[in-house]
């Protein structure tokens, strides 16, 4: 495996109502937006962080209606050979939901499952002569934390460790809410699995935005339309954290180093 291989590179949301998804994370979270072009394919609009494309979003594609699929955000982890990874995923326990396919002068990806059911998505980004910065950890509107709600921890990171070489890098004991454990991608702290809540109809991801203030951001959430689920709460790290649901149904999350 490369360095690479195992990275979150990415975060999009699929909504039914774009220009109000833009109206409302543009106001939430502070990103500014562009539209990507790419031949044959609808719309693609990029949410910048610092100039730097942070995010992504498209409408909700046709095919998945009726599905009981709701608006959602998904993320992107880097894979060496998104082909054969995709088969590892169905190899060991997992599936694949979409096979791999070519994005052009993006990359190749596809779309799968863990065995507990939460779905991500894997790609091979196309090679780049001058990729852009990486935006720093800690800036308002990057992607800062990954949550896996699982029903199953502990074969959800040993699946995780065998397909992207995810490691343990502690446990933070939550008390009736159980275990919360936080693993690392080449010993960087990159998110954290715990049990699903009872409520939670199926395992799935969940993606914290950086914000400069919860509190501030709470009232934002909600003047757009926006409903806090839960939180605030504060977490080691001296941060604090909301979860929630955009007007569209989409479920997010926001994180700030303070109130």
């Amino acid at each position: 495996m490369s360095d690479a291989h195992g990275k979150f590179i990415w975060c999009e949301l699929m909504t039914p109502d774009t220009a109000a998804a833009e109206k409302f994370y543009t106001s939430v979270v502070g990103w500014k937006t562009s539209d990507m072009q790419v031949e044959g394919m609808p719309r693609y609009t990029i949410f910048e962080a610092n100039g730097t494309g942070a995010a992504g979003m498209m409408d909700f594609p046709a095919e998945l209606e009726g599905q009981g699929i709701p608006p959602n955000w998904t993320g992107y982890v880097a894979v060496d050979d998104v082909d054969q990874s995709a088969k590892d995923f169905a190899a060991n326990g997992g599936a694949i939901r979409r096979p791999p396919e070519d994005i052009p002068g993006v990359g190749r990806f596809a779309v799968v499952a863990d065995p507990q059911g939460a779905v991500i998505c894997i790609m091979t980004p196309a090679p780049m002569d001058n990729p852009p910065p990486e935006i720093p950890m800690g800036t308002p509107g990057r992607i800062g934390w990954h949550e896996l709600y699982t029903s199953n921890s502990e074969q959800a990171l040993a699946f995780y460790s065998k397909v992207f070489g995810w490691t343990k890098d502690s446990d933070f004991d939550m008390g009736p809410m159980g275990v919360y454990r936080i693993f690392a991608h080449q010993g960087q702290q990159t998110g954290g699995m715990m049990t699903k809540p009872a409520e939670m109809p199926m395992s799935a991801w969940g993606y914290y935005f950086v914000v400069s203030g919860i509190d501030a951001a709470i009232e934002r959430v909600k003047a757009g339309g926006g409903k806090v689920l839960n939180g605030p709460t504060e977490v080691p790290g001296d941060s604090w954290i909301i979860q929630a649901m955009d007007p569209q149904g989409a479920f997010f999350c926001l994180v700030a180093p303070k109130r």
